[in-house]
């Protein structure tokens, strides 16, 4: 499915936004700057803000423009994190290969309440630092009722609006609550050459379940990261 011009440009707004280029509080580029930046005409720039507008990522701010919400970007599976279940802002990162329908992992079959032999839509992606190299290599399993029923999770193409917001429109399900469980193990020769380390290296291992708001399973990701970069904090009373 192509992706629209406004689509493109929203995206590449939201990335930016999650990469830290764009603070909550800051002001985005208005709709001339990013009409002259993309070469597109003015109502096609401010279409591409509506769909961040309406997601709640920016807000309008008389006499300044548009700014950056302090909506939290949703956590990358396997990242850093601070607290029990968010990172403070996101990481770009590059989709890997195309949509497929499979048989999952028999951890992610159970997290996702699925019998054995049944396909899930998986996506795979790698967040990548701030200098391009790996961080994390992440399998995301969608259910197949949430497959079926939001078909734009089978393209390549980007999802101008977020995946939680399209997910919600389509189905009317959204998180309410989510489970994370880390383990330890070493790299398979996969996750090793994705994340460009030694196979067999040690590896913090996170199991990130979405529940929605009837507490059925919306996607689980298993995020993959090197030792050396993962890092869990935990702050609570005592």
């Amino acid at each position: 499915m192509a992706v629209l011009k406004y689509e493109e440009i929203a995206e590449s707004l939201r990335a930016r936004i999650a990469a830290g280029e764009f603070a909550p509080g800051d002001t985005i580029p208005s709709g001339r700057d990013l009409a002259e930046q993309w070469d597109v005409s003015r109502a096609t720039a401010i279409k591409a803000v509506d769909v961040l507008r309406n997601d709640g990522v920016v807000v309008a701010k008389q006499g300044t423009g548009f700014v950056v919400t302090e909506t939290p970007v949703a956590r990358p599976a396997g990242a850093r994190r601070a607290g029990s279940a968010r990172i403070l802002g996101g990481m770009p990162f590059l989709r890997i290969g195309e949509p497929d329908w499979a048989e999952p992992p028999v951890r992610v079959a159970n997290a996702l309440r699925i019998a054995s032999g049944v396909l899930a839509l998986r996506r795979v992606r790698v967040l990548q630092l701030p200098d391009g190299t790996p961080n994390s290599y992440v399998e995301a399993w969608f259910p197949p009722e949430i497959g079926e029923a939001a078909p734009r999770l089978s393209d390549t193409a980007p999802i101008a609006e977020g995946t939680t917001r399209y997910v919600r429109r389509q189905t009317g399900r959204f998180p309410a609550e989510g489970v994370d469980v880390t383990t330890v193990r070493l790299a398979t020769g996969t996750e090793a050459d994705r994340l460009g380390v030694e196979e067999g290296s040690a590896v913090a291992v996170l199991l990130h379940t979405a529940h929605d708001q009837e507490g059925r399973p919306l996607v689980c990701e298993e995020g993959v990261t090197p030792a050396a970069l993962f890092e869990q904090v935990d702050t609570y009373a005592m």
